[in-house]
């Protein structure tokens, strides 16, 4: 399955360079989120305008295939109450599990 992550260029490249990439979203950590948010094809633009669209820093767009992560993909609402639900990445995200990056 294929999933998606908005991620500041900053960010993408250091996790190409250290071999992981961990941030939860906009400012969080993996460590501290416990978990890496990510959407589906029909989500990813929603998520962009909702909490990223005041971001001057460039933004890409990663591309993941699951099957690639070695990590649990949990489907879940963003917040209680949410009918919605949203990929959650249970570990951190190994770059040969993003198979395109495209700028945002």
């Amino acid at each position: 399955m294929r999933i998606f992550h908005i991620a500041t260029r900053a960010d993408w490249e250091r996790a190409q360079r250290e071999g992981a990439y961990t941030t939860s979203t906009r400012g969080v950590t993996l460590a501290e989120e416990g978990y890496i948010h990510a959407s589906h094809a029909d989500q990813w633009e929603g998520v962009r305008a909702a909490f990223y669209a005041d971001v001057t820093e460039p933004l890409v767009l990663l591309e993941i295939e699951t099957d690639r992560l070695g990590v649990p993909v949990v489907e879940e609402p963003p917040a209680p109450g949410v009918d919605e639900t949203f990929p959650h990445v249970y570990g951190a995200i190994s770059p040969r599990a993003v198979v395109g990056v495209a700028d945002i």
